[in-house]
């Protein structure tokens, strides 16, 4: 085993013998215990050998930290980097890159033959490995473990998760012999404090050393004085001014709004946290940052790094975030207001981190954070050979008790759960490559399928709560000896009886009103409707003083019997939800005519190869020649419009569309319609877009003008432009290397890439 230059924690030697051992592992352990010790080991065999060795992240800016890290310790010449836009020493022996890249090369498509892409590669490490429990992203996962060749061993490191131990069961089925290397064990311990605003000038220990929750903590009160709130006390700046006085700073605190991360900032700001000689380091460093980034020049941000706060989140520009990076690394910045995207393995350790609130609006309303999430956030808490106790404050608000607090603190961590999701890609590239029955192999190896009994658990309970229903309905018991059967025979009998007793008396009414007889045929009836009321006084049922309940009784029964009907078809699709979606996609795609025998055609490759929301969408636009015949800005604008997720409907942009990209745009509604009813008719949901909000300005920018001009017309966060042109970029990039795109589209989109990515937007 390699020799560290410090001595290991029992549970990183465990895991560096299983690999020297040549098997597969996955690894969890909580934030910051020290995980990235494995995979160096792994590197340093893979060195040793001369072999080969993949380093994957979920996310660019983890990826290129990765690469600057690996090029420090190892040497460039040993390190690359692939991410979707950069390319560096592609066949180093070490090559950081995103899990999306690493997923594609197993495809075996635009990064060239599988068995080129894994020549020699011996390791992969899957960082991150929970992102499995990401909406968007975690199928990435699923299929990066089911195509891995099975000669590579996996190092799958994860932060701490309920079913680890059916994580490594299922990669040990698909894949290879792995092992599961689990502890809890935090090299610097957490403990946790309380803000209650009644004692602003303290924290309080939220635990009692016995593990129950502190009773001198009281709950926060809404307070109203004649119909308004009470103006309150400033929480944010007390909770800091009491860190800074019990020396527990540097510290992130973690808000789930990006106004709020700014506004507190800004609270904040007057407490100047740093000393005079501190303050002058921030300045000569900041001075120096925008010297290389003079676009930064007139963030309005600058003043209050100099007081030793700031703001970290996706509104923000790419490049302003890694100066707040680079300062928080330094311990000039004391405490950073961030939302939850920060605690996604950015290198920003501090000695506390501060959670404002348990619950963060979503989508769908208001939600209690889940376990992992809290645990993800806490674990940014305490710096490895810098503290001996890590903090984490909960600030007490009115939408919360501290019994709730306490019980998410001591809440274990959430389980994996699979999103695993057949795309038009995945189909193709699988019929590609493989049978129909091949293809379905695979599908099923997936970790969602593998998990399903876990997946399928609350229905079964239902399924188990409706058949104790339908059992004690079953159990009653008629003392005449009469089944369901009979009670519903006599039921129909009583039902006629009445009707037609009815019937016959209206019948007599009109007669007697109009002076007539009743005629043959009426009295007929009426003698069959009293030996219908004989044949009803035949049953025991007719005196029976329980024919009202057990009417009832079969009544619920019927209901029960109807639901339990519905949920076993529910069960049964979903098991097999996963092979029913891959089926759905494919016959939209032999109805399209892009998949022939279950084999792709030349327009069928082409999708195969592109990577968005739906493929197919973007190909059919492709295919209909609405992106042909436009200028670099043009095509980036109808590019921008399909690639833009639909925002809050109060958003809107005031900026006119081109003439030519709004008949482009037309065009591709009746495209996106005719997909819809398509999608609509074999069951598929995959999304597809036309929000021409940030169109225009993209088109602006890639016609020359200057960053300040484009961010005065929206009122978005800079960061949020930044994303939205980046995505552009991609798609744009994703015509440059697929085959059979029209040459023309090919050669405006390079041309639109050199003209977008330029300063700020070319800052990872």
């Amino acid at each position: 085993m390699y020799e560290f230059p410090f001595e290991l924690d029992d549970f990183q030697k465990e895991a560096c013998e299983h690999i020297s051992n040549g098997k597969s592992v996955v690894v969890c352990a909580p934030t910051g215990a020290g995980k990235t010790v494995i995979a160096q080991h792994a590197i340093h065999c893979a060195l040793e050998k001369n072999q080969r060795v993949f380093y994957t992240t979920p996310l660019k800016a983890l990826s290129n930290q990765k690469y600057n890290d690996f090029s420090m310790q190892y040497g460039t010449e040993r390190v690359g980097l692939l991410t979707g836009d950069t390319s560096i020493n592609r066949g180093a022996q070490i090559v950081v890159m995103t899990t999306e890249v690493f997923r594609n090369m197993l495809y075996g498509t635009n990064f060239g033959s599988v068995s080129d892409n894994m020549k020699n590669v011996r390791y992969v490490v899957l960082d991150e490995v929970h992102y499995m429990n990401d909406e968007q992203r975690g199928t990435v996962w699923e299929e990066s473990i089911i195509y891995c060749p099975t000669n590579v061993q996996i190092i799958a490191l994860s932060a701490t998760v309920a079913n680890c131990d059916k994580l490594t069961e299922w990669i040990n089925t698909v894949h290879s012999k792995t092992e599961l290397v689990n502890t809890d064990f935090r090299p610097v311990p957490l403990r946790f404090y309380y803000f209650d605003s009644s004692q602003p000038n303290t924290i309080l220990p939220l635990l009692t050393p016995s593990g129950a929750l502190n009773n001198k903590i009281k709950p926060e009160k809404k307070q109203f004085r004649r119909g308004k709130p009470v103006q309150k006390r400033n929480t944010v700046k007390d909770v800091v001014r009491v860190l800074h006085e019990k020396n527990m700073l540097p510290a992130i605190y973690f808000t789930f709004s990006r106004k709020k991360c700014d506004e507190q900032m800004e609270k904040c700001a007057e407490l100047c946290l740093v000393s005079p000689k501190e303050q002058e380091e921030i300045r000569q460093i900041v001075d120096d940052y925008i010297a290389e980034n003079p676009y930064l020049y007139r963030n309005k941000h600058i003043e209050y790094l100099l007081q030793g706060v700031a703001s970290h989140h996706a509104g923000l520009l790419p490049g302003w975030k890694v100066l707040v990076e680079k300062l928080f690394q330094k311990g000039l910045i004391k405490v950073v207001f961030a939302t939850e995207t920060l605690a996604a393995g950015i290198n920003m350790p501090a000695r506390s981190t501060v959670i404002s609130s348990i619950s963060k609006r979503t989508d769908n309303g208001h939600r209690t954070l889940t376990p992992s999430e809290f645990l993800q956030m806490s674990g940014r808490a305490g710096r490895r050979g810098m503290d001996e106790i890590g903090y984490v404050v909960i600030v007490g608000t009115a939408f919360q008790t501290p019994e709730e607090v306490a019980e998410l603190v001591l809440s274990d961590a959430n389980p994996l759960e699979s999103k695993f999701s057949p795309s038009y890609s995945m189909v193709l590239n699988l019929l590609q490559r493989f049978s129909l029955e091949e293809a379905k192999e695979l599908v099923l190896k997936s970790f969602g399928y593998f998990s399903s009994n876990t997946r399928i658990e609350p229905l079964l309970k239902i399924q188990s709560e409706i058949q104790s229903k339908i059992d004690e309905c079953n159990s009653f018991s008629c003392y005449c000896k009469k089944n369901n059967q009979d009670l519903l025979d006599y039921n129909k009998i009583r039902e006629i009886y009445v009707q037609n007793r009815r019937t016959f008396k209206t019948i007599q009414k009109q007669e007697k009103k109009k002076n007539r007889q009743l005629t043959d045929e009426a009295k007929e009836f009426g003698r069959q409707t009293k030996l219908m009321l004989d044949k009803m006084h035949s049953y025991e049922c007719d005196t029976c003083k329980l024919f009202k309940k057990h009417m009832k009784i079969i009544e619920i029964l019927n209901r029960y019997e109807s639901k339990k009907k519905t949920l076993a078809k529910e069960i049964e699709k979903q098991k097999d939800i996963f092979w029913n979606k891959f089926l759905s996609h494919r016959a939209v795609l032999i109805d399209s005519g892009y998949l022939k025998d279950d084999y792709p055609n030349e327009q069928g490759v082409i999708i195969s190869q592109l990577r968005s929301e739906n493929e197919l969408f973007l190909a059919l636009v492709i295919f209909s020649g609405a992106l042909e015949g436009l200028t670099p800005a043009e095509l980036a604008s109808v590019i921008c419009a399909i690639t833009t997720e639909d925002m809050r409907a109060d958003l809107y942009s005031q900026l006119p569309l081109s003439p030519n990209v709004k008949k482009r745009l037309n065009k591709i509604k009746d495209i996106k319609r005719a997909l819809d009813k398509k999608q609509k008719t074999f069951d598929v949901e995959d999304p597809m877009y036309i929000n021409a909000f940030y169109s225009p300005i993209i088109e602006m920018w890639t016609n020359g003008a200057e960053w300040e001009s484009i961010i005065d017309e929206v009122e978005m966060g800079e960061g949020d432009i930044v994303r939205c042109f980046k995505r552009v970029i991609d798609v744009l990039r994703q015509f440059c290397t697929i085959d059979n795109i029209p040459e023309e589209i090919v050669f405006t989109a390079r041309e639109a890439i050199n003209l977008i990515n330029r300063s700020p937007i070319d800052i990872e």
